[in-house]
């Protein structure tokens, strides 16, 4: 059993028993307060139809554009051929499929959309599911097990989304994520509960974030404090907090304006800048590092220079070729590169390479190569080794103890 409603009519109905099928350009309004139109079955649209009231029923199936003055109640599912539709209240389904465009102006409920445009939602998404060709707006909370977009995704607000998988950019307010995988560009504005960040691009992210990996193509910027499994960054890294995680590898520059403390190895390809103190178990910089203090477990090796008030402390400290050190190392091995210059060295084995330069040296053995320049005073217990060339401001002293 179903009701025809013909094209281009304008008619006023309560409870339809079966299905209604409705013509092109048709105004459908409800009756009560507010008005409304219940249909047990399926409502068959052909196109660009206005349905003045909350509509409620089991199935929504129609072309072209569908306009719903109210809230949309479907049992089951909203398909939508070559069309958009518009809710001006809220709306729930279990499945849409519509090919251009949604747009609910308060809350979304559905386990699953498929929507070959946009979608937009004024209120909270509540979603399994969320498949989108173009862009993904909301203005509320959005929940789902999974986000996949073809092009961007904006939410003026918190999420609460296993997995997201978008193609160009995302911008959120914070709140908590699994697995992100970004083409372009992410965007946290507040504080971020995440598993793993994987984004061709950039990320920027809010104060007090935690969480797993982040892989990055481009650069990574924390307004705040980071805590993280793995960084694995092309370009930059920017934490105007402290940051706390396992290894850092990073193409370019780090900068961190607090504490940096990491359970495995920095690896910087440029330079290393931390305001307060780094600490890892092995530190490797191509470039220059700078911080108050930096202490490694294991190992430190800068390829050019590093400046610390309070000193390098490590097992074993490499310093390259032609590099310069402003403030003490301290290390049970420093082995000081060709022509580079450092100040004071404090190690069991001390070994400076041709052309080195320092201040004073305290060690057990010493060994000096080839033209090298000591400008203060040298303190061995045990042995020292100089090679020709060597000059000295003051005799080394071979003493009992340091």
């Amino acid at each position: 059993m179903s009701r025809n409603i013909p094209s281009r009519s304008t008619l006023e109905l309560d409870v339809v028993e079966g299905d209604l099928e409705v013509g092109r350009h048709a105004v459908i309004r409800g009756k009560g307060t507010p008005p409304k139109i219940t249909v047990s079955g399926t409502v068959y649209v052909e196109g660009d139809c206005v349905f003045d009231g909350n509509l409620i029923a089991e199935n929504l199936d129609g072309e072209d554009d569908i306009t719903i003055k109210g809230d949309l109640e479907i049992k089951n599912r909203v398909n939508i051929e070559d069309g958009r539709l518009f809710v001006s209240g809220n709306m729930t389904a279990k499945r849409v499929d519509v090919d251009r465009s949604v747009a609910v102006s308060n809350d979304f409920n559905v386990d699953e959309i498929d929507v070959g445009g946009s979608l937009e939602v004024g209120g909270t998404t509540t979603a399994r599911n969320i498949d989108v060709g173009g862009t993904f707006k909301a203005e509320g909370l959005v929940k789902a097990e999974s986000i996949d977009v073809g092009g961007s995704v904006i939410v003026k607000s918190e999420v609460d989304v296993t997995d997201i998988d978008v193609g160009g950019t995302v911008q959120i307010e914070g709140g908590k994520v699994g697995r992100v995988d970004v083409g372009g560009s992410f965007v946290s504005k507040e504080s971020l509960e995440f598993e793993k960040i994987n984004v061709g691009g950039t990320v920027k992210l809010g104060r007090e974030s935690i969480g797993g990996d982040i892989d990055v193509g481009g650069s990574c910027k924390v307004e705040g404090n980071l805590k993280f499994g793995d960084i694995n960054v092309g370009g930059t890294v920017s934490i105007s907090g402290d940051a706390e995680g396992s290894d850092l590898d990073v193409g370019g520059t780090v900068q961190v304006d607090g504490d940096m403390k990491l359970s495995g190895k920095l690896d910087v390809g440029g330079v290393v800048e931390v305001g307060k103190e780094l600490t890892a178990q092995d530190i490797d910089v191509g470039g220059r590092l700078h911080a108050r203090k930096a202490t490694a477990s294991s190992q430190v090796s800068v390829g050019g220079s590093i400046e610390t008030s309070e000193g390098v402390h490590a097992s074993y400290v490499r310093i390259g070729r032609r590099g310069k050190v402003r403030g003490p190392i301290k290390a049970e091995e420093a082995v000081v590169g060709k022509r580079a210059s450092v100040e004071d060295v404090y190690a069991q084995t001390i070994t400076l390479e041709r052309e080195a330069e320092a201040r004073n040296l305290y060690g057990e053995n010493i060994r000096l190569e080839s033209d090298c320049q000591i400008h203060g005073e040298i303190k061995y217990t045990e042995n020292l080794e100089t090679e020709r060339g060597v000059t000295f401001s003051k005799t080394p002293q071979k003493v009992d103890r340091l």
